[in-house]
């Protein structure tokens, strides 16, 4: 990794101007000798409260405190880190920065990945200068202008136009001094097969889309083809040194500010889609360039933002697409949110059909992954029959499980009960007890897995498989149980005393959570082993989640102690049938007395509403 010197850092400092730096994010005047004063851009307000005193290179906000030097700024404006804020600065403010003493293999391919940056800069220039001098440009130009992008918005993203001939980047890039074998490295020409040794460009006859890294360097191109006979429609640099297409967001240069400002990032499809929301004011917008949500890129995203909002096209692709995004996001620290677009649409079509407020209301609008995940599940089912309702229900139940108690699991619980035709408790006791888990039932991602806050619910949740499913559903089931007895001191002491928690749990930190808040259900944080760390966490974790229950009864704690005592019976059952199947006909009755216990115990409950 590229070290650079102290000396470096000093240079950076002294050449920022940092009334340029900051007046470019603020307007700022003057209030005295070396002091200026400005609406604060790290946070919303009316008067000025955010102080530059640019002789000292310091910035500082009454309002929010937000405080430091021009390095703060840069990383906090545009989530970079440190070495990325330095480069920014150096860039910006011409500083040839030096490094400490490098491996020489470093340095030399440091020094070749400069000449490739400015070899594609040279050529995104030239691509941009095309589009709008050359006559043979003028059907890509009524293109883009046709799709409602303005030529701000254009020269703004560099859009440019490839020439129909295959040597002009060649000519053009020799007579500049560069070699071919750098041209091919840089993906701008490519080999000829009919004639070994020869080469030609890659790109002719093409819209052309810069596509950049956070520090506005090309790193390679993205290209739609403009004649009927061109195949592939579109076509992307392939992989190279400089250019990954896994790891690339388009107009991550223009958005990674805006963003780390708002805090979210509008993921969309294709190039232009960026572009409108740009134009229309949503400058946090970047693009997966054509291709599914990547590993590479969600790890981007996260070190910029903690929301990201998908604003994909509605058709299965899409839906598909957003589900993929999420299975991605689970175990990062992002919360997913959908834009709900008409069928049919793509969000630059929307806004050329009905203007930029249209889109912009329906990203204001944006609703929590869950609620998209539930509503395609429901929209998917068969639930003409009583085996689709149950499919739709093993579906569901993975992804409710983990959403909190709140109004939005209230309201997500309304809605699936109304469209299942069941009362709500009569779901509630469903999703507690199993009933409805088919076989085969896919696992996808759980809202807060999807959102990325991780969960205090499950133990080392598996990916997949129905057994996966069953075990973790089976410690959730647990950890409510002593919520409850929690919830409720006094019927939970009883419960407690009338069971073995090495037979009824199969956690066994929960087996150790049960034995310690028996005695104590009126201060279970009390006495707590300095010694296991892990039991301390579990029961914060339970004394939490029994805090958050709403309307906790002696009919629910007996339902949750005859859900464990089934799936006590049941794998006892299971092990008898492995060992002969001796004993296996009593169990089976002792199995039925628990469900007809339970049955009664979910009558209760729906009279008392």
């Amino acid at each position: 990794m590229t070290r650079y010197t102290a000396d470096s850092r000093d240079r950076v400092l002294a050449a920022v101007d940092m009334l340029a730096l900051v007046g470019a994010r603020t307007e700022l005047r003057r209030a005295g000798v070396n002091s200026y004063f400005g609406l604060c851009p790290f946070h919303d307000e009316r008067s000025g409260s955010f102080h530059v005193r640019p002789d000292e290179k310091h910035y500082h906000c009454f309002g929010c405190q937000a405080s430091g030097d021009p390095f703060n700024f840069v990383m906090e404006t545009e989530g970079l880190d440190f070495k990325g804020a330095m480069e920014s600065l150096a860039d910006r403010f011409r500083v040839t920065l030096e490094t400490e003493d490098e491996d020489p293999a470093v340095a030399s391919r440091r020094a070749r990945h400069e000449r490739l940056f400015a070899l594609l800069g040279r050529a995104a220039a030239y691509y941009a200068r095309y589009l709008w001098e050359a006559r043979e440009a003028q059907p890509a130009r009524g293109y883009l202008l046709g799709r409602g992008l303005t030529e701000e918005t254009l020269r703004e993203f560099r859009v440019g136009f490839a020439p129909s001939g295959w040597d002009r980047i060649l000519t053009a890039s020799r007579s500049a001094g560069f070699s071919d074998e750098e041209l091919l490295a840089a993906g701008l020409v490519q080999r000829s097969k009919r004639r070994p040794g020869q080469v030609f460009d890659r790109f002719r006859e093409r819209v052309m889309f810069p596509a950049a890294d956070a520090r506005g360097r090309v790193r390679g191109f993205g290209a739609r083809a403009m004649g009927e006979h061109q195949r592939p429609k579109y076509l992307n640099t392939s992989d190279s040194e400089l250019y990954h297409k896994r790891a690339q967001l388009f107009g991550i240069d223009l958005a990674r500010a805006p963003a780390a400002r708002a805090g979210l990032m509008i993921l969309v499809e294709g190039y232009t889609d960026v572009l409108a929301l740009h134009q229309a004011g949503m400058r946090s917008s970047v693009g997966i360039m054509g291709t599914a949500l990547t590993a590479e890129q969600v790890r981007e995203l996260e070190r910029v933002v903690g929301t990201l909002v998908l604003c994909l096209d509605a058709d299965r692709a899409g839906q598909e697409a957003m589900l993929r995004a999420a299975r991605l996001a689970t175990g990062s620290k992002l919360e997913l949110r959908v834009v709900p677009l008409p069928e049919g649409a793509d969000p630059a079509e929307l806004v050329e059909r009905e203007g930029a407020e249209s889109l912009r209301a329906l990203v204001e609008g944006s609703v929590p992954f869950v609620v998209f995940h539930v509503e395609r599940i429901l929209e998917r089912a068969e639930l003409g029959s009583a085996e689709g309702k149950d499919r739709a229900l093993g579906e569901l139940r993975p992804v409710l499980a983990e959403v909190p108690l709140s109004v939005l699991r209230d309201e997500l619980t309304h809605r699936v009960a109304a469209s299942l035709e069941l009362t709500e408790t009569r779901l509630a006791m469903l999703l507690d007890a199993g009933d409805g888990n088919a076989p085969g039932a896919p696992t996808l991602p759980s809202a807060r897995d999807a959102q990325g806050s991780g969960s205090t619910a499950f133990e080392n949740r598996p990916g997949a498989g129905a057994p996966a499913v069953r075990r973790d559903e089976g410690r959730r089931n647990e950890r409510i149980f002593l919520a409850l007895c929690l919830a409720l001191p006094a019927g939970g002491a009883a419960t407690l005393a009338a069971v073995d928690p090495d037979e009824l749990l199969t956690s066994d930190v929960l087996r150790r959570a049960a034995r310690h808040i028996a005695p104590r259900l009126e201060a279970p944080l009390g006495e707590l082993p300095a010694e296991d760390a892990e039991l301390a966490r579990t029961v914060a974790e339970l004394v939490a989640l029994a805090g958050r229950g709403t309307a906790p009864s002696e009919e629910r704690l007996e339902h949750a102690r005859l859900v464990l005592e089934r799936a006590r019976l049941d794998r006892a059952i299971a092990r008898a049938r492995g060992q002969g199947g001796a004993g296996v006909s009593e169990l089976a009755h002792q199995r039925e007395a628990v469900l007809a216990q339970m049955h009664a115990v979910v009558g209760r409950m729906e009279r008392a509403l």
